[in-house]
């Protein structure tokens, strides 16, 4: 089949899963990165470990974690797949510019498996990102998340692949 034609619809135009059945177990690793934009006063309560709720960052990669081995059972035709491994990190600024905190989240996902774990990934990046929007709405409802993509994917018959935001 053409890597250009859709793996998840069979001739007829009807749904399916893309039968994996034939492929070999490859060691396979994907991150994923997103970002939320919060006030300076939200970045600034984090930052000082003062939202109400708890420690913001600590409950949003755990919130991540459990989303990405959630995957299969939110995405239709995910595959479910043995999880070997998942870090979730973040990077934090103040753009002065911007007049915003941002926060961006990498998730790490790593398995060995006939299927890749690019879904994961993405997954992971975003239950982090909305929970850090619900551990910090009832400062500031203003927050932006956006730039969720993959950033690198390995293993597999399909090979690597690195972003590249020229393209």
């Amino acid at each position: 089949m053409p890597t250009d034609q859709l793996t998840h619809f069979d001739q007829a135009g009807n749904a399916i899963i893309v039968d994996v059945s034939q492929k070999q177990i490859t060691h396979r690793t994907a991150t994923a990165q997103g970002e939320i934009m919060v006030s300076k006063q939200i970045y600034d309560m984090i930052e000082e470990g003062t939202i109400k709720k708890g420690d913001v960052l600590g409950v949003a990669r755990i919130a991540g974690i459990m989303g990405l081995k959630q995957t299969s059972n939110l995405i239709p035709l995910c595959h479910p797949l043995p999880i070997t491994n998942c870090s979730i990190e973040f990077k934090k600024h103040y753009d002065n510019n911007a007049d915003a905190g941002i926060i961006t989240v990498y998730c790490t996902a790593t398995c060995d498996g006939k299927t890749g774990v690019e879904m994961e990934a993405l997954t992971g990046t975003s239950v982090t990102l909305l929970s850090i929007y619900d551990m910090c709405k009832a400062v500031d409802k203003r927050m932006v998340i956006k730039n969720i993509h993959l950033v690198s994917k390995s293993g597999g018959k399909s090979g690597d692949f690195f972003f590249d935001e020229q393209h």
